[in-house]
Parts: structure tokens; C-alpha cells; sequence
């Protein structure tokens, strides 16, 4: 168990965060056209996971915006923005938004993915919810480099994130 704060305000995070080095939990996460999507369905490329609380909040929408600017310049590489929003909303946003170098993925079905990558707030006005974490994988799914954001407020770090690449 982790903790980060919102707002100042201490919030516990359940699980353990995947280490560097080990290989990723297998994930089935539901696209914005209801179907199921796997980790295996993205094989052989590398992947930021960039986990956040809502689409519906300022910073999470931001993160989303700018990693879908930087992803532009990526190769062999599939950014996901992943939340418990409902796929509904995510396409809402990313057609409003003109993301469309980010695969929005909703753990809604499938809340293990919460628990399995240790981002699972347990308490707080947002409990339920995914704690701001970015996971980066290599084009084998080993973790190349992890930040839960302290502050859940905060954006990530973009640049240790895509340096990892």
C-alpha cells in the first residue's frame, strides 16, 4: 500500500505498483467501442500506461492532451490514457479533443486492473478511483520505468516518462 495526497489531503492507495525490470500484469481493458482489449493485443510495441482518476478532471484531461501532442513523435510505440471513465465519455473526449494518438481504455468491466497495477484509491473523496501513475513498457511489456504522481492535482512527469522509451 502507497499513499499520495489530493489537494493536501492524505489518500491510501491499495496494491503494489509493478517494479522496473518485472515483467507487466496481463490487463483486459474495454475500448470506446465497447470491445475488450489486451495487453497482448499491442505485442511487440512499446507502451505508456498513463493512469489517471477521470477525463472529467482538469489535470487528467491535460496529461491526455499533452502525452497525445508528444505521442506524435513516437515509434513503435501505443500510448494509452486508462481511467475508470466510461468508454462513452472517453470517445466524447477524444472526439471533442482531437486525440488521436492515444488509446483510451476504461477499467469499468474490468476494476482487477486497478488492483493488479497497485493504483487503486482506498479512501478520499475519489476512493474507487485510479491514483495518477504513469508505467511504462518495452515492446516485451517489462517495465522500463514507473512515477505515482505524490499529488494527485499534479501532472506526471512527461519527459522521465518518454526518456524511458
Amino acid at each position: 500500500m502507497s499513499q499520495v495526497t489530493f489537494k493536501g489531503t492524505p489518500v491510501k492507495v491499495t496494491g503494489t505498483l509493478p517494479s522496473v525490470g518485472e515483467k507487466a500484469p496481463a490487463f483486459t481493458l474495454t475500448a470506446d467501442d465497447l470491445s475488450e482489449k489486451t495487453l497482448g493485443d499491442f505485442a511487440g510495441k512499446k507502451k505508456v500506461l498513463n493512469i489517471f482518476p477521470s477525463l472529467d478532471t482538469g489535470t487528467c484531461a491535460m496529461s491526455v492532451r499533452e502525452f497525445n501532442k508528444r505521442a506524435t513523435s513516437l515509434d513503435d510505440t501505443v500510448v494509452f490514457g486508462i481511467s475508470m471513465d466510461l468508454p462513452f465519455a472517453q470517445a466524447r473526449f477524444g472526439a471533442a479533443e482531437g486525440i488521436d494518438h492515444v488509446v483510451n481504455l476504461s477499467a469499468f468491466r474490468n476494476t482487477d486492473f486497478l488492483d493488479d497495477y497497485g493504483v487503486r484509491m482506498a479512501d478520499g473523496p475519489l476512493a474507487g478511483l485510479a491514483a495518477r501513475t504513469v508505467i511504462v513498457l518495452d515492446a516485451d511489456d517489462t517495465v522500463r520505468y514507473v512515477e505515482q504522481v505524490s499529488e494527485i492535482a499534479d501532472e506526471p512527469d512527461y519527459e522521465a516518462a518518454l526518456k524511458a522509451l
